[in-house]
């Protein structure tokens, strides 16, 4: 058994979020998780919300509220859309907890002590019209490297540079087109380029990642520069140095503090579990964490923060980069495993945009449609390792043809057939070679199934799940169980059905990672009782250092089927199963579009 790290990225809170972005952070991750926990790991799944930054307080300026006001307001959104799918967190947070403000500050300041943030004078983009700091992806304009138009201000995401807003030719701002002012301002710099070699050598030994994020990873080494950590803000972490702390006007910069949040989230979680130590077994590069394998989930726009900056916040605060230094009072801690990135999402041939009206939020996708049917969207047909287009006509065709007339008509016939002429699960008699060979397949299912997932290749295992149940539909259609209708044949059927009924429990296991609403279904229409995919709940809870309160997603996940072949027990009552899924009229295609006209 290993402990695994299971650090999802944080949504950023100022508005809903949309299908595209739990394409790349909430169904793989939690796919990955419940998987890696019936496979008998102890698994911690974290996230929350991200709070802090211009972004935010530029939209609730818009809004007419306070920062705090319209975090409140995302993060309760959020926290409901992600419960409304299933996503199985141990713990779900924010970035406005007391808690998550000391993590911060401790690892600012045993770098700031390591000797790995500088300060420096620089130049700060403003809003001519409000006078406000501009962040930097919301400065676009031309590479001076590529020559790509739209490059951020942060980086350009074609040729994968860093940059800095006023590096940008003809830069402007993406809130009103005005362009920029720079003006020379004080702050503190994460130096980088002490870190290249470190990040280097164990970049060099990350074999199994996806090329993509590897190689992007590798080139970003050839031109670290330092990047500064702090921002002319008067929304965000406080920074934890005399004569800065009092300030109103300067904030830790949201990209460092976000990423804390994957260890203060563990923090907070394990205060929470009344073992404060807990976390340890996940984090530490001594002992304690010896077992431990970190997995970190995002879309491809955030690989430069996962693969190259929070390694290097981890080495400079253990104190492992080319200027030495003693750990933090946290300890050692490990670097990730695995930056395990999506590509994107499009929608419709054209990319998701909330202000074009291109987009589909999570909220109004569960009020129409089925949690199970977008998740198996995203692990069959997702942008895994390409971008992929999102259309109704797919979405239709995937959950009529694949969910609907191929899982659902095995579950239903085989579970019908039995109960009508059986009443219970029959007792098999002699098997026939037949029924051994699609037996071995399902069990086959067990090792391919999860070897693919484990490796992040999800939506091969989807595929290799649903060879499963093809197989077993095609066996029934050979087999044809309704014909044995004689005394003399009554044996020889339920043979057949006690076998397609044991493939069904098994293909439901394998589809439990990717399908959990409907696995809980399959699993009683079997007649099964308890818990056989548990479910993520919302709680209130109190800040554990006296803010206000706010509400979490966490879970007991301890119960639940394990990743293996479970023998069905002869006699067990079976009634006339419900449909599990639901057939899409062909009109949804035009109603959905229609929307999308406005």
């Amino acid at each position: 058994m290993s402990h695994v790290l299971a650090a999802v990225a944080w949504p950023y809170a100022n508005g809903p979020r949309h299908i595209g972005h739990v394409s790349g952070f909430g169904v793989p991750s939690d796919v990955f998780s419940r998987y890696m926990r019936m496979a008998g790991h102890d698994v911690l799944m974290v996230s929350g919300t991200d709070e802090h930054g211009t972004p935010v307080q530029v939209q609730a300026d818009a809004d007419g509220v306070t920062a705090r006001e319209l975090a409140d307001r995302y993060n309760r959104v959020i926290v409901e859309d992600l419960h409304g799918l299933g996503l199985s967190y141990d713990l779900f947070t924010r970035t406005t907890t007391r808690n998550h403000y000391a993590v911060v500050q401790e690892l600012f300041t045993a770098l700031e002590r390591n000797g790995y943030i500088v300060k420096r004078v620089t130049l700060g983009a403003r809003s001519p019209s409000t006078g406000r700091t501009l962040p930097d992806r919301y400065i676009e304009g031309t590479c001076p490297i590529c020559g790509y138009e739209s490059a951020r201000g942060d980086q350009c995401d074609n040729c994968g540079n860093q940059l800095d807003p006023e590096q940008l030719i003809n830069p402007r701002s993406k809130i009103n087109g005005e362009t920029p002012e720079f003006v020379e301002t004080e702050h503190f710099f994460l130096d980088l380029p002490a870190f290249a070699e470190a990040i280097g050598n164990w970049l060099d030994q990350r074999e199994n990642w996806r090329p993509n994020v590897l190689k992007f990873s590798r080139n970003l080494l050839d031109d670290l520069q330092p990047r500064a950590i702090t921002r002319d803000l008067e929304w965000g972490v406080p920074i934890p140095i005399d004569g800065w702390r009092e300030r109103n006007d300067k904030r830790i910069y949201v990209w460092f503090d976000a990423v804390i949040g994957y260890l203060s989230a563990s923090i907070e979680w394990a205060r929470r579990s009344g073992d404060p130590e807990a976390w340890r077994r996940w984090w530490s590069a001594d002992a304690q964490g010896k077992d431990a394998l970190g997995y970190y989930f995002m879309g491809k726009d955030n690989i430069v923060f996962h693969s190259v900056i929070w390694p290097a916040v981890l080495l400079g605060y253990s104190g492992e980069g080319d200027k030495g230094g003693e750990p933090g009072e946290l300890g050692r801690l490990n670097l990730p495993t695995e930056v395990v990135s999506s590509e994107y999402l499009t929608m419709e041939g054209k990319k998701f945009s909330s202000s074009r009206r291109v987009v589909i939020y999570v909220r109004d996708f569960l009020e129409r449609y089925d949690a199970d049917a977008l998740r198996y969207f995203i692990a069959a047909a997702g942008p895994e390792s390409n971008d992929t287009d999102f259309t109704w006509a797919e979405f239709v065709r995937r959950n009529n043809d694949e969910l609907v007339a191929g899982w659902g008509n095995l579950v239903n016939r085989s579970i019908s057939m039995a109960a009508k002429n059986f009443g219970a699960i029959p007792s098999p008699g002699e098997l026939t070679a037949e029924d051994e060979a699609l037996l071995a397949v399902a069990r086959a299912g067990f090792t391919t199934v999860g070897e693919l997932i484990g490796k992040h290749r999800q939506k091969a295992a989807i595929g290799e799940a649903m060879r499963v149940v093809a197989e077993a539909n095609k066996y029934l259609s050979d087999q044809a169980p309704w014909k044995l209708k004689s005394d003399e044949d009554k044996p020889r059927q339920g043979t057949v059905l006690a076998v397609a009924l044991q493939v069904v429990s098994d293909a439901n296991t394998l589809l439990t990672p990717f399908l959990p609403h409907s696995a809980q279904k399959v699993f009683e229409l079997l007649g099964g009782t308890g818990v056989h995919a548990p479910m993520p709940r919302i709680e209130q809870v109190d800040d554990l250092d006296g803010g206000p309160s706010y509400p979490v997603l966490t879970g007991d996940y301890t119960t639940g089927a394990r990743w293996k072949s479970v023998p069905l027990v002869a006699g067990t009552p079976l009634a006339a199963p419900k449909p599990v899924f639901r057939k899409l009229d062909s009109s949804v295609i035009e109603e959905e579009l229609a929307r999308l006209a406005g």
